[in-house]
């Protein structure tokens, strides 16, 4: 069943993520400029081929639907031709669907297509449809990849320390606060609080310093006696003597880089804890 655009209204003072992209198209006159400029530009190396195209014009809803039923790989890189991702489909249909599920529901299959098969262009290549799930596959893959490295830490810490590390919390001054890696691993105090954290960009040392520095400052507050440590991913080794220094504060004991390599990571941890006096005595060997 389509979905109504009332059922998508959350509240007459906030748009849907449905009419957001409805209302910010770009307009007839930039893609008839774009069009010309890439056929200009690339006029050269332009072949014209034979390839196959998607009518979605053609289709119904309770085809669109079915399609995604009988084929759930095409679920993601369709959403992504029209703007919709997993966040919006929480947000405009209360759904909690991995876009890159394996499987799907009847239910769920319907009111996909009842959602974007307004706004799905009339004709789509299946190339063009290919290049978008490309696209968004590798950016899944390389942020899973950053997010990894957090644990990548606290595994290393764990395999070398005496003592357990555990992501844990705190609370000061009414907010919650969140510790990358903490000891002891649980009970009311907390002794040592590692924050990790990757900057990737140069422009965020900035943003990124401040954050650090704000969170031990509210750790010290809680904790006076306590040590806080960053550990830190900055791929520009020339500028690490420049954060350093941007994040010289009195509520922060310790830090230390790593980079991506195993034996960085390694070396890292084994600074800390050995600083730190919790480094074991005969470490086992990283490669095992």
């Amino acid at each position: 069943m389509a979905m109504e655009d009332d059922d998508l209204k959350i509240d007459l003072e906030y748009s849907s993520h449905r009419e957001q992209i409805v209302e910010h198209q770009p307009s007839p006159e930039r893609v008839a400029a774009l069009n010309a400029a890439l056929l200009e530009a690339f006029a050269k190396v332009i072949e014209y081929r034979s390839v196959p195209f998607i009518l979605f014009d053609l289709l119904t809803v309770k085809e669109l639907a079915d399609a995604f039923f009988a084929h759930p790989i095409i679920i993601k890189p369709v959403l992504a031709c029209v703007n919709v991702a997993q966040r919006a489909i929480k947000r405009d249909l209360d759904l909690d669907f991995d876009t890159y599920s394996a499987t799907v529901t009847e239910r769920i299959a319907d009111q996909l297509a009842g959602y974007i098969r307004p706004f799905l262009p009339s004709v789509l290549g299946v190339s063009a449809l290919m290049e978008l799930d490309r696209f968004f596959w590798t950016d899944k893959e390389m942020r899973a990849k950053k997010g990894n490295w957090e644990k990548i830490i606290t595994q290393e810490l764990n395999r070398l320390s005496t003592q357990p590390f555990r992501k844990r919390k705190f609370d000061v001054d009414g907010q919650a606060f969140e510790i990358d890696a903490a000891l002891p691993s649980s009970g009311e105090h907390i002794d040592v609080a590692i924050d990790v954290k990757r900057i990737e960009s140069r422009k965020d040392i900035h943003k990124r310093s401040d954050e650090i520095i704000n969170k031990a400052g509210k750790f010290k507050k809680a904790f006076p006696e306590s040590k806080f440590v960053a550990i830190l991913y900055f791929p520009f080794p020339t500028l690490h003597t420049n954060l350093n220094s941007r994040l010289t504060d009195s509520n922060i004991n310790l830090i230390y880089f790593a980079g991506e390599s195993a034996s960085s990571v390694t070396l890292a941890v084994e600074m800390l804890l050995a600083q730190l006096g919790l480094l074991k005595k005969e470490p086992e060997d990283a490669t095992e």
